[in-house]
């Protein structure tokens, strides 16, 4: 579910060299970080990945700690996962935005969500990186209340948050399964939550 983020702003051939070093870093990194783990991950293999020298890589970014917030951040930007941004999808009901984001397809490899699994790795070593991935939870929930609130929950908040622990949950458990039954549990667990919300 998340992996199809990183793929699309990743090619599948190395890119030439030349004008777009930063772009093919921040692709390489965003690409690596996602798939191998971001301690698994050194300078050497992003500046590799995307076909320039180490110099390069780090005329463009002071350190690999700036690499890893810089990816992050853009994913941030970008409004999160594929999953999260649903509920910015107007083209489906408020209802229907909540539960779009327990939607997962099946993969070979799971590897949940970016956020979550930089803030695994950080472990407290990263302050910046932690304070990324704070900042896009608190806003995930916001945003989850938002939604909540304009399906007509008697207590959107509340809702909100239960939907926030229900995602975290399912998706960290469907990585440590590699298996996506856990966000169909998920789901089903969220439509009760939300009808009960919806006739309070």
């Amino acid at each position: 579910m998340y992996y199809k983020t990183v793929n699309d702003v990743t090619s599948q051939t190395r890119p030439p060299r030349g004008r777009g070093a930063r772009e093919r870093i921040e692709c390489a990194a965003a690409r690596l970080f996602y798939r191998n783990g971001i301690h698994a991950t050194g300078v050497e293999l992003i500046a590799q990945e995307a076909n320039v020298s180490k110099r390069t890589l780090y005329q463009h970014f002071a350190s690999k700690n700036d690499l890893v917030d810089n990816y992050l951040r853009g994913m941030d930007a970008r409004g999160g996962s594929p999953n999260e941004r649903r509920l910015e999808d107007k083209a489906l009901s408020a209802r229907d935005r909540l539960l779009a984001i327990f939607e997962m397809s099946r993969q070979d490899v799971l590897r949940g969500c970016p956020f979550h699994n930089a803030a695994v790795e950080s472990a407290g070593s990263l302050p910046s990186t932690d304070e990324i991935v704070r900042a896009h939870k608190l806003e995930f929930t916001r945003r989850l209340v938002a939604v909540a609130h304009e399906a007509g929950a008697a207590d959107p908040h509340l809702l909100g948050q239960q939907l926030s622990v229900l995602f975290e949950g399912a998706t960290a458990m469907a990585t440590s399964l590699n298996d996506t039954a856990p966000v169909v549990h998920a789901r089903a667990a969220a439509a009760a939550l939300i009808d009960a919300a919806l006739s309070a």
